[in-house]
């Protein structure tokens, strides 16, 4: 199968890229490289099933000629501005990033007649609810980063077009990745932070923000697993894990990885890092799971192998013996 993958240079992107060759799968990765890396595909150049196409997908005209190149049978859309606190400050970004290139995308496939589409949706779409368990059904959707607008926009058209050209669409709603290739978050910002100065570390917010954080193979295997098991219309499914970890918590097993102790921590103060962030929420994950697919790893371990991957980037064993 023909399979482009919008956003495929990037964090999550790339690892699907990587599963979808070892499956056999012909693969068109299509990336800017304003968050993707070269880096993360240059393993995959050699391949003669996969080609890349520096070319933001924002530009309808040049997604268009891609499209008319290539005639993908699929396409997987996990192109958007992931940095919700960068957009915070710049909304206009979400609406080119996240909104703008959803648009694109079901435009081409409309007019290709491409009829197969897997779209990453957000967790942020709810708004701030908690102590309420997040069901696919959960009503009143609220959400409050111009992220999470964005991607509820994008749902919206999705179902449109769905229902309009006939396209069989699945969307996951994704909550925390992590894993490597990691290019921002709570566990790059830390590592950062103490590698730089290993006596203490600030922690936005009162520390306590607890949410669900999933290893980005376990995620890119439920996408591979599920990508052939859609109805007609659009599919919606929560993914995530059962387990949550809280932020002091990945402070402390980075400390623990790194050797150290004492390490003074300064919280900002306030339940959320920063404004637009949903400090807790916990996913009803029984839809996925009905379906055959659950985590391996669970939020610790997830964010455990995450920060051995980063410091084992930096050497950072060799620097402390």
């Amino acid at each position: 199968m023909k399979t482009l993958v919008a956003g495929g240079a990037g964090f999550i992107g790339s690892h699907l890229c990587d599963a979808l060759l070892e499956e056999g799968h012909i693969v068109i990765c299509v990336d800017n490289l304003s968050r993707g890396t070269e880096e993360n595909i240059k393993h995959l150049q050699d391949f003669n099933k996969f080609q890349f196409y520096h070319t933001d997908v924002s530009e309808l005209d040049a997604l268009r000629e891609i499209f008319d190149n290539e005639k993908p049978e699929y396409v997987f859309h996990l192109v958007a501005n992931s940095d919700i606190q960068a957009s915070a400050k710049q909304p206009e970004i979400e609406y080119q990033c996240t909104y703008t290139t959803t648009f694109n995308i079901l435009q081409c496939m409309k007019e290709f007649q491409v009829k197969n589409l897997f779209f990453a949706s957000t967790s942020a779409v709810y708004g701030d609810k908690r102590g309420m368990k997040l069901t696919e059904h959960t009503p009143n959707l609220s959400p409050v980063s111009y992220y999470g607008a964005a991607k509820l926009g994008s749902e919206a058209l999705i179902s449109a077009y769905s229902f309009m050209d006939d396209i069989q669409a699945l969307i996951f709603r994704f909550p925390n990745v992590v894993g490597p290739r990691l290019t921002h978050g709570v566990i790059f910002d830390f590592v950062k932070k103490l590698t730089n100065n290993s006596s203490q570390l600030e922690i936005l917010g009162d520390g306590r923000q607890r949410k669900p954080y999933v290893y980005v193979k376990d995620l890119v295997q439920a996408i591979v697993y599920m990508k052939e098991t859609r109805k007609a219309g659009v599919e919606l499914y929560n993914l995530g894990v059962d387990s949550t970890t809280s932020v002091t918590r990945i402070a402390d097993i980075l400390c623990e990885e790194m050797g150290l102790e004492n390490v003074e921590y300064h919280y900002t103060g306030g339940e959320a890092g920063w404004k637009g962030d949903v400090p807790r929420f916990q996913y009803c994950l029984d839809k996925i799971h009905a379906a055959g697919w659950s985590a391996q790893y669970d939020s610790d371990e997830a964010v455990r192998m995450t920060i051995k991957y980063e410091l084992d980037k930096l050497n950072w064993g060799m620097q402390t013996k």
